[in-house]
C-alpha cells in the first residue's frame, strides 16, 4: 500500500514538472510575440507622425523636395509588408529623417514653429519607445533561449519540439560611429 503511495506521488510530481515546463514555454513564447507587436506599434507610431512633420516641413523647404520625397518613400516602406522588412525600412528612415532634421537647420523659421517642435519631440520619444521595445523584445528572447539551452529545459524543449529564437540585430550601417563635427 505504501509503494503505490509513492508511485502515485512520483507520477503526479513528475506530471506537475512536464505542465510546468509546457506552460513557462508558452508563456516566454508569448512574451516574444508580444514584444514582437510592441515594436510594431510603435513602427505604425511613428509612421504616422511622418505625414504631419513632412507637411509641416513642406512649405519651408520647397527646393529640398528629394528629401520629403525620400522620408515619404521611407514612410510608405514603412506600413507595407511583413515585420522583418518594416524594419529594414525602420532602419532606413531614421537615416532619412537625420537628413531632414539636418536640412531643418538651415531653416530657422522651421527650427522655431511650434508644430514642428513638438512632432520631432514625438518622433524623438517614439525613438526611444523604438529601442525599449528591441531592448524587451532581445531580453525576452533570452529568457527563452535560456530555458532552451540550460538542463532541464533543454530536455523540455526536445521534447516539445522548442528552438531557440533569433534576437534582433542591428544594422551595419547603426554600429557605424558617429561623428560629430563643431567646425
Amino acid at each position: 500500500m505504501l509503494l503505490l503511495w509513492i508511485l502515485i506521488a512520483v507520477a503526479a510530481i513528475l506530471i506537475i514538472v512536464f505542465i510546468s515546463y509546457y506552460n513557462r514555454f508558452a508563456v516566454l513564447s508569448n512574451r516574444i510575440d508580444n514584444s514582437l507587436s510592441q515594436i510594431d506599434v510603435q513602427l505604425k507610431r511613428r509612421a504616422d507622425l511622418i505625414p504631419n512633420l513632412v507637411e509641416s516641413v513642406k512649405g519651408y523647404m520647397k527646393h529640398e523636395k528629394a528629401a520629403i520625397k525620400a522620408v515619404t518613400d521611407a514612410r510608405k516602406a514603412l506600413v507595407s509588408g511583413d515585420l522583418p522588412s518594416r524594419i529594414k525600412a525602420n532602419d532606413k528612415l531614421e537615416g532619412f529623417l537625420g537628413k531632414l532634421f539636418a536640412i531643418a537647420e538651415n531653416y530657422p523659421d522651421l527650427k522655431a514653429n511650434t508644430n514642428f517642435l513638438q512632432l520631432q519631440g514625438e518622433l524623438t520619444t517614439t525613438e526611444d519607445k523604438i529601442a525599449y521595445s528591441r531592448q524587451f523584445y532581445n531580453d525576452s528572447i533570452l529568457s527563452y533561449n535560456n530555458i532552451c539551452t540550460t538542463f532541464p529545459g533543454s530536455f523540455f524543449a526536445g521534447l516539445y519540439g522548442r528552438k531557440q529564437k533569433e534576437y534582433l540585430q542591428i544594422t551595419e550601417s547603426e554600429k557605424k560611429v558617429v561623428k560629430v563635427d563643431f567646425g
